[in-house]
């Protein structure tokens, strides 16, 4: 299964944007699956549901940095994450959650993973937008 399908897969059981992208590299990162949700679990929804910066390129920025980072050159870093955005906003249009989906319509619903139907896939881009995200994410950490 590649990063992309289980970032999805991720994202349909009930994991946020950027859990669902981060979450698909656990083994990589080397962190335990509760640290991981929590550490990345504010990012969903745009950071808290604000519909800002999609939280699956948030996801993706993360794994980024945590694998390709030393901690110390950030100029490497910024321009790897960069290089990323660009590509995610090229194939999608946007940066930003709240041009990514409807937001007026999506900002009162949260529907339990059991109520998440094709239908309401449909009308939410989120599960490709964290498939983009892995699948760019692994591209940028080789």
């Amino acid at each position: 299964m590649t990063k992309g399908e289980i970032a999805v897969n991720n994202f349909k059981t009930g994991l946020n944007c950027c859990q669902a992208v981060v979450l698909a590299f656990k083994e990589q990162l080397g962190l335990d699956e509760l640290t991981l949700k929590k550490f990345s679990i504010g990012f969903g929804g745009g950071l808290g549901r604000q519909r800002l910066t999609c939280g699956a390129v948030s996801g993706m920025c993360m794994v980024i940095s945590a694998l390709k980072s030393d901690g110390v050159d950030k100029l490497k870093i910024y321009s790897l994450i960069q290089e990323a955005c660009a590509e995610f906003k090229e194939q999608t249009g946007s940066l930003i959650c709240g041009e990514l989906l409807d937001a007026q319509s999506a900002l009162n619903t949260n529907p339990k993973p059991e109520e998440r139907t094709e239908a309401y896939y449909k009308k939410r881009p989120c599960a490709e937008m964290c498939r983009l995200a892995a699948v760019l994410a692994e591209k940028y950490i080789k």
